[in-house]
């Protein structure tokens, strides 16, 4: 269906020299559409792009922190004078840090209260920077598009252990409504925004919570495993679908909504 097509859309993914984000700019190009791939990582957004290139497909790396506007400002002029226009934004970028992780043997009371605030801030302001930025060239230069949020298992429920990534994910979700409201109030429903919620994948972050050195299960990966009715970790490419509906106008009429893609986590009672 054309109305899956990324076809001639351009589209920008934060974090897109992660784990996950790699099969987000590959869901795009598959789909049709150029991809701006916005890292920390040089070698790995180069890297990347260059493949997309020579594969015949369009992209260009971005070498930015989310964090810093005036990084965000200039790839967005770079982006723009490569494509002239922005028709999507992934906020991708995010996680969880060693500094943002309460072990069961620390103290609840003396827990690091700036790493908390430190990961937060990442997830949540990593999310609204890029889109003040982005989405601000998106309505001058086409008037109209597609961002997506990362969302996490953790909005919704305590998942111990990472009480920043849990406040910062959960502060995605209310802005990802919030904005989505404000934005069609003032642009009607040619800007949507919506959030990806994915349940548990191994990544760079979070692999030494979950797998021991040979490889086998952690007690919190089993635990995480017993609570997921497919009894398995995801696949990255498993989001590929979810996201380039959200992103295309086959979704059109979706906005403030999440989707989650979670091998059943969010809704089993674990009985």
């Amino acid at each position: 269906m054309t109305d899956f097509s990324l076809k001639d859309k351009v589209i920008v993914v934060t974090g897109g020299t992660g784990i996950l984000g790699k099969s987000f700019i590959d869901a795009i190009v598959e789909a049709g559409g150029s991809v701006g791939i916005l890292g920390r990582n040089e070698d790995i957004a180069r890297q990347r792009a260059d493949h997309i290139n020579r594969s015949g497909g369009r992209a260009v790396p971005l070498i930015a922190d989310v964090l810093d506007i005036e990084d965000l400002k200039a790839a967005k002029d770079k982006i723009l004078n490569k494509f002239g226009r922005i028709d999507g934004l992934v906020n991708a970028a995010g996680g969880i840090m060693p500094q943002g992780v309460l072990m069961p043997d620390q103290d609840l009371f003396q827990m690091d209260l700036n790493g908390m605030r430190e990961v937060m801030d990442l997830n949540l302001w990593g999310t609204l920077n890029p889109t003040q930025i982005f989405g601000e060239a998106m309505a001058k230069s086409t008037g109209k598009g597609s961002i997506v949020n990362i969302s996490s298992m953790n909005s919704k429920r305590a998942i111990t252990r990472v009480l920043g990534y849990n406040m910062g994910k959960a502060a995605v979700d209310c802005y990802t409504q919030w904005f989505a409201v404000e934005m069609a109030n003032r642009y009607g429903d040619k800007l949507r925004m919506n959030a990806l919620a994915p349940g548990f994948f191994l990544t760079e972050q979070n692999k030494k919570m979950l797998l021991k050195p040979d490889g086998s299960y952690t007690e919190r990966a089993q635990a995480v495993i017993d609570q997921t009715p497919f009894k398995r970790f995801g696949e990255p490419d498993e989001l590929k679908g979810a996201l380039v509906w959200l992103l295309s106008d086959a979704s059109k009429f979706v906005t403030g909504s999440m989707v989650c893609v979670d091998g059943g986590f969010s809704i089993f009672g674990g009985v």
